[in-house]
C-alpha cells in the first residue's frame, strides 16, 4: 500500500484533477487502492489568508469569498454528473457558511489569535478534499472522506503545532481498518488538539501529514505529486542546465532541502525516515515520468557532487572580540539564546582562533538577534571584551551536497575555483565533518553567476556554455558569426561547448538577449530592433547581467574598447581581442592587461594580433612553458610585403608589382602605410613583450625598404611615380640577390632582447627561401630547435583566417 500525496497545483484546476483521476486508476489497478493526502487548490490557502486578514482589519472580504465558492462550484459542476452535484454544493455550501460566519466575528472583534487564523486556514483542505474524494467516489468508486482534524492530534502551538504520535498513529490505523478496501482521502496541513480545537502543522503541512500517515500504516512507499519532475540539481529559475536526479539518499534530500530546494521540507520526511520508507517525488503533469525516489541509501552516482542548492536571502552576524578566545560555554550561551527566541541559525562557522563567530539568519530575524546579543552579552561589550555584533546583508547560501563527496580529493578546490573564476568572492564557509555538504556565503547579487558556475564545473557532461559579447560587425565580425553557425553542432558534440552571443554592438546600433541572439539572423536583428550604440552602456550592461563564463569579444581596429579593457579584466570577464592597438601601445598598458587577467583567474587572448589564425603566440607560450629557452625568432609577419617580394622577380619592376598588389586589395589606399612597416612593427613588439622583454615602439629598429623620396611624396600617385624614378635602385637589390642565388626577404627578426626588421637576402637553406603568395612565416630557434628551427606558416590576413583565429581563442577560454 501506497501513500500519495497531491499538492495545490494538482488540485487546482479541472483539468488536473482529470489528471489526478487518471493517475490513481493507474494505481489502483497496478498496486491497489492507496492512501491520499490533498491540499487545498493551488492558491486558496493565500486566499483564506487574505480573507482572515482583510476581515481583522475590518475591510470588506465578500469578493474573496465568493471567488472560493466559484472555484469549487465550477470543478463540481464540471466533473460530476447532475445527480450527483447537490449533496457536495450542500456540503461545500455549509463549509463556506462556517466560514463566513468565523469571519465575521473576526471582523467584529477585530482580532485575529493564531486558533482562529488555523481554523480559517483549515477551511482550503477540508473543501478540496471533500470534493475531490466525491469526484473519485463517481469515477473509481468506494471513496472515504477522512478529515485529519480526527486523525492526527497535536499540542496548542497554533500554526506550526507538535504531532502526538502515539495517539495518533492509532487513530489513522484504527480509520484505515474501518475502511479497509477503499479509497481513502485524507485532508492535509491540518490537525486538532485533545479537545478538538483544529490546529495547522505548519510550512510543508500537507507533505507531514502524508509522512504521518505513511509511517503509522507503515506503507511500501510515499509519493509526493507536484508540478516538477523531481529534485533538481540545482534551481531551474537560475540554472537552466538544471535537471532531474534519479536517486537521493534521506541525507542527501535533506541537505538539500533545507538549503533550498523547495519540492519537499525537511522536517516533514522525518516520520518517513524513521520507518525506513522510501519517498518519490513525481509530476502530476509528465505522470509518466519516473521522478525522484529518495530512500536511507541511494546507488553511487556518476557525479561527484548530487546537487546544489542555495538560499536566496540571509543576513550575516559577525562576532569577535578577545574575550571570546578560550571562553568554556560562549558558544552554548550565543545559541542557547536565539534558540530560546526562536530564531533559526541557517550556517555557523567559527575561526580556530575562537576569536570570532559569524552565523547566518533570516533577514527577519537579524535585528532581532543582535538587539538580543547586545543585551545578553551587555557586561562583555562594556569591558570591551568583544566588539558589537555587526550585520551583513544582501548575501546568500550556495550548498554543494551529496555522499560521493566523503573522502573524494578536490571537491572544494573546483567549488572554489569555478566561483573564483567568476569573480564570486566568498564571504565564509562551512563544512561539517560528514563531508556531504560544503556550504558558503556570497553576495546575492552573484548567486545566479555563482550556481551556473558551480554547475558547470561538477556536471561536466553537460555542455559549457560561454557567454559572449561582440564589438565590431565589419568582415572579421561577420565572419565569426557566420563560422561560430555552422559549427555550432560541432561545438556541442565535439567539445562540449556552447557558445551564446548575449550582446552585440558595431558603431551605430548594440542589442542584447541574456538567452542568446540568434545568428541566422542577427544583421537584421540589430538593425531593426537595436537600440544606439553606447560603448560604456555595452560595458555596463555586460557588467549588469554578470552572467558566468562571460567573454569580451573586441573585433575592432579602434582604440576605443582598448579603454575598456581593465574595467571588463576587472569585472572577471575574459577578453578576447584580434585589436592589435592595446598590446602595442606601452609596455605599461600591455602588462597591466596581462596583470588584470592573472589577478582576476580569467583570459587575455590575443593570437589574431600577430598573425591572424597562426599559431603564432600559443606556440610562442608553449616553447617557453615547457621550459625551452628563446634563442632568435625570425618572421615575416605582413601578407603585403610577403606578396610584393615573393613576386619581385624576373621582368616585373617594383612599381608594377607594388599596383599589383593594391589592385589584389592587399595594401591599404595609400601602399607606404604597409610598406613602413608600421604594422610589422607591431606584431614583432608583441612578440618580443611575449618573449618577455619589457620593450617600447622606440625600441624596434626598422629599416626602410623605400628610398626617402617614395616615402616623402605628397600623393600616392606622386608615390607611383617616384617608384618608377627609384627603379633602378630596386632593380640593383633584385639582381643582386638573383645573381647570389639568393631572393629579397623583409625580415624581423628578436635576438638578445633586441628587435630588427630589415631587407635581407636569403639562400635556399634559409626557411624563408621558398616562401610564395602572401603567406606568412614565423621560425622560432630554440635550445631544442636549434639545428632545423621550429617553423609556422601560413596566410596572415584575411578575414575568414582571422575570424577563425578568434573563434579558436573564444573555445580555448577557460581550458588552460
Amino acid at each position: 500500500m501506497k501513500v500519495l500525496k497531491f499538492g495545490g497545483t494538482s488540485v487546482g484546476t479541472v483539468e488536473s484533477i482529470r489528471t489526478l483521476m487518471e493517475i490513481l486508476q493507474k494505481e489502483k489497478s497496478e498496486s491497489g487502492n492507496p492512501v491520499v493526502v490533498l491540499s487545498a487548490m493551488g492558491g486558496v490557502t493565500n486566499l483564506l489568508v487574505s480573507m482572515a486578514d482583510k476581515a481583522a482589519a475590518g475591510e470588506d472580504f465578500s469578493s474573496y469569498l465568493t471567488e472560493l465558492e466559484s472555484r469549487h462550484f465550477d470543478v463540481v459542476k464540471a466533473l460530476l454528473d447532475v445527480p450527483r452535484q447537490n449533496p457536495v454544493f450542500t456540503k461545500l455550501k455549509i463549509f463556506f457558511n462556517q466560514l463566513e460566519d468565523l469571519l465575521q466575528g473576526i471582523s467584529s472583534l477585530r482580532e485575529l489569535t493564531p486558533r482562529t487564523r488555523d481554523l480559517v486556514l483549515s477551511f482550503g483542505e477540508r473543501c478540496s478534499t471533500f470534493m475531490v474524494s466525491k469526484i473519485a467516489d463517481q469515477y473509481l468508486g468506494d471513496a472515504v472522506f477522512g478529515d485529519a482534524a480526527e486523525l492526527i492530534k497535536t499540542d496548542t502551538n497554533y500554526g506550526n503545532a507538535k504531532v502526538q504520535t502515539e495517539i495518533t498513529d492509532i487513530l489513522i490505523r484504527g480509520f484505515y481498518e474501518e475502511n479497509k478496501g477503499k479509497l481513502i482521502f485524507i485532508t492535509g496541513f491540518i490537525g486538532s488538539t485533545d479537545d478538538g480545537k483544529i490546529t495547522t502543522l505548519g510550512r510543508g503541512g500537507s507533505d507531514y501529514t502524508a509522512a504521518i500517515v505513511g509511517a503509522a500504516l507503515n506503507c511500501s512507499a510515499m509519493e509526493i505529486w507536484t508540478d516538477v519532475n523531481g529534485m533538481m540539481t540545482a534551481d531551474p529559475r537560475m540554472v537552466k542546465k538544471a535537471f532531474p536526479l534519479k536517486e537521493l539518499s534521506y541525507t542527501e534530500a535533506m541537505e538539500l532541502s533545507y538549503f533550498g530546494a523547495k519540492v519537499i521540507y525537511p522536517p516533514t520526511m522525518i516520520p518517513a525516515f524513521m520507518k525506513k520508507i522510501p519517498i518519490v517525488i513525481r509530476n502530476t503533469f509528465q505522470p509518466d515520468f519516473p521522478g525522484t525516489f529518495i530512500s536511507h541509501e541511494s546507488k553511487r552516482s556518476e557525479h561527484s557532487v548530487k546537487g546544489i542548492s542555495s538560499i536566496n536571502e540571509i543576513s550575516v552576524i559577525n562576532l569577535q572580540g578577545s574575550g571570546m578566545v578560550g571562553k568554556a560555554g560562549f558558544s552554548g550561551r550565543l545559541f542557547s539564546l536565539l534558540a530560546r527566541e526562536q530564531i533559526n541559525v541557517v550556517l555557523i562557522t567559527q575561526s580556530s582562533s575562537e576569536h570570532s563567530i559569524t552565523f547566518a539568519v533570516n533577514p527577519a530575524d537579524a535585528i532581532k538577534a543582535k538587539q538580543l546579543i547586545e543585551h545578553e552579552f551587555e557586561l562583555e561589550l562594556e569591558a570591551k571584551k568583544i566588539e558589537r555584533p555587526e550585520i551583513e546583508e544582501g548575501l546568500s547560501v550556495l550548498a554543494i551536497v551529496g555522499e560521493n563527496m566523503k573522502e573524494t580529493p578536490g571537491i572544494a578546490g573546483t567549488l572554489f575555483h569555478a566561483l573564483g573564476r567568476n569573480g564570486v568572492n566568498v564571504r565564509a564557509i562551512a563544512q561539517g565533518s560528514s563531508e556531504y555538504n560544503i556550504s558558503v556565503i556570497i553576495s546575492q547579487y552573484d548567486l545566479a553567476k555563482g550556481l551556473n558556475a558551480v554547475h558547470d564545473a561538477f556536471y561536466t557532461d553537460l555542455k559549457k556554455t560561454l557567454n559572449i559579447f561582440c564589438l565590431g560587425t565589419g568582415n572579421i565580425g561577420k565572419t565569426m558569426f557566420r563560422q561560430i553557425e555552422e559549427h555550432r553542432d560541432f561545438l556541442k558534440q565535439q567539445n562540449g561547448i556552447v557558445l551564446n552571443i548575449i550582446g552585440i554592438s558595431n558603431s551605430r546600433k548594440m542589442i542584447f538577449n541574456e538567452g542568446g541572439l540568434s545568428l541566422q539572423n542577427w544583421e537584421e536583428t540589430l538593425n531593426t530592433s537595436g537600440e544606439p550604440a553606447d560603448l560604456d552602456a555595452f560595458v555596463a550592461r555586460m557588467r549588469e547581467m554578470n552572467l558566468p563564463n562571460a567573454v569580451f569579444v573586441d573585433n575592432t581596429a579602434s582604440p576605443a574598447p582598448i579603454a575598456r579593457y581593465a574595467e571588463v579584466l576587472n569585472s572577471t570577464v575574459s577578453v578576447v581581442t584580434c585589436n592589435k592597438i592595446g598590446n602595442s601601445s606601452s609596455y605599461e598598458q600591455y602588462k597591466t592587461f596581462k596583470d588584470l587577467a592573472h589577478q582576476h583567474g580569467v583570459d587575455f587572448y590575443y593570437e589574431t594580433n600577430v598573425g591572424a589564425g597562426l599559431p603564432i603566440i600559443r606556440t610562442l607560450k608553449d616553447l617557453m612553458m615547457s621550459g625551452d629557452r628563446v634563442i632568435r625568432i625570425e618572421a615575416i609577419l605582413s601578407g603585403t610585403i610577403s606578396f610584393i617580394f615573393n613576386d619581385f622577380k624576373g621582368d616585373v619592376t617594383f612599381h608594377d608589382i607594388v599596383k599589383m598588389a593594391q589592385e589584389k586589395g592587399y595594401t591599404e589606399p595609400d601602399p607606404r602605410d604597409d610598406l613602413r612597416g608600421t604594422d610589422f612593427m607591431r606584431k614583432m613588439l608583441i612578440l618580443a613583450r611575449d618573449a618577455g622583454y619589457p620593450l617600447e615602439a622606440e625600441d624596434v629598429n626598422i629599416q626602410s625598404m623605400l628610398p626617402q623620396s617614395c616615402l616623402d611624396a605628397t600623393s600616392v600617385d606622386d608615390f607611383y611615380k617616384e617608384l618608377q624614378v627609384n627603379n633602378d635602385f630596386f632593380e640593383k637589390l633584385k639582381n643582386e640577390a638573383m645573381s647570389s642565388g639568393k631572393v629579397l626577404r623583409y625580415i624581423g627578426k628578436l635576438e638578445n632582447g633586441n628587435v630588427s626588421i630589415a631587407l635581407e637576402m636569403v639562400d635556399e637553406n634559409h626557411p624563408f627561401y621558398m616562401l610564395s603568395g602572401s603567406d606568412n612565416i614565423i621560425s622560432f630557434t630554440t635550445d631544442r630547435y636549434k639545428e632545423r628551427p621550429l617553423v609556422v606558416k601560413g596566410p596572415g590576413a584575411g578575414a575568414e583566417v582571422t575570424a577563425a583565429g578568434v573563434f579558436a581563442d573564444i573555445v580555448n577560454v577557460g581550458a588552460r
